[in-house]
């Protein structure tokens, strides 16, 4: 009951982000049924009047849908980015099944004998469609129309993975915040619009299936028509650029401490220029995602950790003073992606490892070294992408010989309740996690110092820079403001105390004087 009073003052306190969020969701899903209507209605037909390409047809569209979804928004990365452009191709890839296989099966299930009538009473071939084919098998299409829109508005709650906005963003907010009641905030809002879907897609299907008088015709085509009047209507008044605004799109990985950065960033600028400001918080994958998409300019600005800079996008392996890491990495970035760093922010947001105090107590474990001589009767657990970094876990095997019992792979903002599950024993963290704090564990030290500095700054565009000189104005008092104690207590209000990023960048910003 302490959930669902929680969710009840999420729905209240944050109904606007929940709106806006819901807009961003509904469109997304339209643009994608509309799409896919036009493909799946158009292969349908087509695959009835040409049987050679109909086994070829059906068997890539059934092969598409055996692929995992997320897998696909990660495959379509590299080929148009992150956001919109990502998410609707892959929607609509996985629409078309339901939508091609009913119409066809429609159309194909029309008597015969009724088809050679119509021929026999001097019927055209389209007439014999229009007239006979379509009028039968539209039920049919209409099944399948209502499987693919409730199947589309369901699947549009991932496309928060890779920036693309919808009510999933709230679910992945809520994960990445540890907030139960943002999670079924987001959950609910995406059952209520999927059910709502349903239920109007089946008031259309008992329409069509029965005779109706033409009033109804006319309550069923005007209402139609202002359904469609207003999603047009919306999707002007969404649609970013529509004015010629000048914006500014500002983005940031999957952590509560990223979401607090960026809403920082965004509120800064906000406050400060007439600029408008487009949020892509929480894109999953970080900088691997990220930083593709700010070469490509889908992205103009985020925070970023010098040691991740350093070791996973220029790829470098030697240590450096964290000094001058950051003037060489500044000029790496500048010379080789056009990208600037405006500045440091004070924290060192390294990674460690971790385990419960009585855990480490018990075997007497305070450093990495000790732990990799105990470490076969342990389980890990990491995020995935740990295991892929240059700075991740196989190069830290190879200073540390970890032969631990288990390896687990899962999401990042899951470690935690792994280890209070005690689904495993040791997890890396972040330094300035503030649930180290609250679960009572300790951070080994890193006795051979594998991980370099993760300093916290900002990376812009230089081109954006050029266009919009006074964004380095603006964000310059951030720099050297946000010491180690700063974020962890920032992290734990969002984490433990359950505050929203919002509410706690807007805190620190008027508390440090850097709002007018």
């Amino acid at each position: 009951m302490e959930l669902v009073r929680e969710t009840l003052i999420t729905f209240v306190e944050r109904h606007d982000y929940l709106l806006e969020l819901l807009l961003q969701h509904i469109i997304l899903s339209i643009s994608a049924i509309a799409i896919i209507v036009f493909i799946g209605v158009g292969t349908g037909i087509g695959i009835l009047y040409y049987p050679k390409t109909r086994g070829v047809i059906l068997g890539v569209v059934n092969f598409i849908y055996t692929i995992p979804s997320i897998a696909m928004f990660g495959l379509f990365i590299p080929l148009v980015g992150i956001g919109f452009a990502n998410a609707l191709p892959v929607l609509v890839l996985y629409g078309l099944l339901p939508m091609i296989r009913n119409t066809y099966t429609g159309l194909n299930e029309v008597e015969p004998q009724l088809i050679d009538a119509a021929k026999a009473m001097g019927a055209t071939p389209m007439q014999v469609f229009a007239r006979v084919r379509w009028p039968l098998a539209f039920p049919t299409v209409l099944s399948g129309f209502r499987t693919m829109t409730v199947m589309t508005i369901a699947l549009a709650g991932l496309a928060s993975f890779i920036g693309a906005g919808g009510l999933g963003q709230a679910i992945y907010r809520g994960i990445n915040t540890n907030n139960s009641s943002l999670i079924l905030a987001g959950s609910v809002s995406v059952a209520i619009l999927a059910l709502m879907a349903d239920g109007a897609t089946g008031f259309l299907e008992k329409h069509f299936s029965r005779k109706k008088n033409s009033s109804g015709n006319r309550i069923v085509k005007y209402g139609t028509l202002i359904l469609l009047t207003g999603f047009i209507f919306l999707l002007i008044k969404w649609s970013p650029g529509t004015f010629a605004r000048k914006e500014i799109v500002v983005a940031s990985k999957p952590t509560a401490e990223q979401y607090i950065l960026g809403e920082i960033i965004a509120q800064m600028i906000e406050n400060h220029t007439e600029l408008s400001v487009t949020r892509k918080l929480g894109i999953g994958g970080g900088t691997s995602n990220i930083h593709p998409a700010i070469l490509s300019g889908e992205v103009d600005i985020y925070p970023e950790y010098t040691g991740t800079a350093w070791l996973f996008v220029l790829k470098e392996t030697s240590k450096q003073n964290p000094d001058d890491l950051f003037k060489v990495l500044k000029e790496n970035y500048l010379s080789k992606y056009d990208l600037n760093w405006l500045g440091l922010l004070g924290f060192n947001n390294t990674f460690t490892l971790a385990m419960p105090e009585n855990t480490a107590r018990e075997h007497n474990v305070k450093t990495f070294s000790e732990l990799a001589q105990v470490s076969s009767g342990f389980s890990f657990g990491a995020e995935f992408d740990f295991f892929e970094r240059e700075d991740g876990f196989s190069a830290l095997q190879e200073v540390y010989p970890f032969a631990f019992d288990k390896i687990v792979e899962l999401d990042i903002n899951l470690k935690f309740q792994a280890l209070a599950n005690k689904t495993v024993d040791v997890i890396n963290a972040f330094s300035t996690d503030s649930r180290i704090r609250e679960m009572d564990l300790r951070v080994l030290k890193d006795d051979k110092s594998f991980f370099p500095a993760y300093q916290a700054g900002i990376v812009i565009r230089n081109e954006t820079l050029l266009n919009y000189p006074e964004l380095e104005e603006v964000l310059s008092p951030l720099m050297h403001q946000i010491d180690d104690s700063t974020m962890i207590q920032m992290n734990y209000e969002v984490e433990i105390l359950k505050k929203s990023p919002e509410e706690v960048a807007f805190s620190f910003l008027k508390s440090h004087q850097l709002l007018q």
